[in-house]
């Protein structure tokens, strides 16, 4: 991501069924940054099973230091689900033309995963009627909720 012309990382946790658990900002991409992320994200869902991240090697010193180096997993399209649930960020700040502060992207990051796991209702493992059922009832709870 680009906050006025520097670049800055987006560092994302997402299970397996593709809900955003965790969002992080910063402006390296190194072992210490990973180390935060997965110390943040470890401490509010506990120690994962499995963790498929691509081949950054800051990913693996980091999980040295942790002491979970052996559940990572790499390897080409094992992490696309954590790339997909990236692509909204890039409409968005191809459409406002960038981002102009980190607490700002920290703030959309933030909101935008809570909306998104709200209303990510998983279409093809339902019936229409039961997705069109849980779609208005999440509608439902979320006008209640901004009300």
């Amino acid at each position: 991501m680009r906050i006025n012309g520097e670049t800055h990382y987006l560092w994302r946790a997402v299970n397996h069924e593709g809900e955003v658990l965790e969002s992080f900002v910063t402006e390296r991409r190194n072992r210490a940054a990973a180390l935060r992320f997965l110390r943040k994200a470890m401490k509010q869902y506990g120690r994962p099973k499995v963790v498929v991240t691509d081949r950054l090697k800051s990913y693996r010193a980091a999980m040295n230091v942790i002491g979970n180096a052996e559940c990572q997993e790499t390897g080409r399209w094992l992490n696309n689900r954590a790339e997909n649930s990236h692509l909204p960020f890039r409409r968005r700040e191809r459409a406002m033309s960038k981002f102009r502060r980190h607490k700002t992207l920290q703030k959309f990051v933030s909101v935008h995963a809570s909306i998104h796991n709200h209303f990510n209702k998983d279409r093809h493992l339902e019936s229409r009627e039961n997705f069109k059922a849980y779609r208005s009832a999440a509608l439902a709870e979320w006008r209640q909720l901004a009300a």
